[in-house]
């Protein structure tokens, strides 16, 4: 077990499923105790605090929707007030919402950029006021804000896109705080959104350089690595996890 953690506390929004359950047990192996959010899916959830726990780490699940700022003003406090501290926020919760454009309602647009851009900007808010230096602000973006090779993404590639924004500037503001901030973009990976087993696979791996998907892990690597005690000099870096879709 990596110890690189130990004495850290996270939150992971998303962290039920998918990459964001990746991102929470890689955490927690490195030695964190670990809050994590969900949407619906309490089992799931569960889950995962199980499976931290079963590590020796200490996890909590926090019910909470995305797209409602005082539910993740009070996951962010829940997780600080419960586990004592906060120093590694991973913003991954997200809404994929595709469609052309002129099929996609306000009401869709709403959603995604609540949950995708007013999210990470509340939680981050909220996270700052229990962080000394040494924490860690990571967003979760997507290659699709570097390269759309399908129609339908207009709505989330600007949403994700908001994300480079929101890093950088945050990276110059947190600095002196001694608070890095960088973003992760993933690319195709195997979760039950994007399975690497379905009807659109073989397409999606062309356009890699490395001709398969990612699995949740391989994110999950990046992250804690940007979480650890070596990345401290970097900070408003976007990372590229996509083998090679963004070259």
């Amino acid at each position: 077990m990596n110890n690189a953690l130990d004495g850290k506390v996270a939150l992971v929004t998303g962290g039920g499923r998918g990459i964001g359950a990746a991102v929470a047990l890689r955490l927690a192996e490195h030695g964190a105790d670990v809050a994590l959010t969900y949407q619906q899916n309490r089992q799931r959830a569960d889950d995962v605090v199980k499976q931290i726990e079963a590590a020796g780490r200490r996890a909590i699940a926090v019910q909470a929707d995305s797209a409602d700022p005082a539910a993740v003003v009070g996951a962010v406090e829940r997780a600080a007030g419960e586990l004592g501290r906060l120093d590694i926020l991973v913003n991954n919760a997200g809404a994929f919402l595709l469609g052309p454009i002129e099929q996609l309602s306000l009401a869709e647009f709403e959603q995604t950029v609540a949950v995708n851009v007013r999210a990470p900007f509340v939680a981050s808010q909220t996270a700052v006021r229990h962080m000394s230096a040494g924490g860690r602000i990571i967003n979760i973006g997507s290659n699709m804000a570097e390269r759309v090779v399908f129609p339908g993404f207009s709505l989330y590639a600007m949403s994700k896109t908001a994300l480079t924004g929101l890093t950088k500037a945050l990276g110059r503001e947190l600095g002196g705080r001694g608070i890095t901030v960088n973003l992760v973009n993933p690319g195709p990976t195997d979760t039950e959104l994007n399975p690497a087993a379905g009807p659109n696979a073989d397409t999606i791996n062309g356009f890699t350089a490395v001709g398969h998907y990612a699995e949740p892990a391989d994110i999950a690597a990046a992250v804690a690595f940007l979480a650890g005690p070596d990345s401290r000099y970097i900070t408003g870096a976007t990372v590229n996890v996509d083998g090679g879709f963004t070259i």
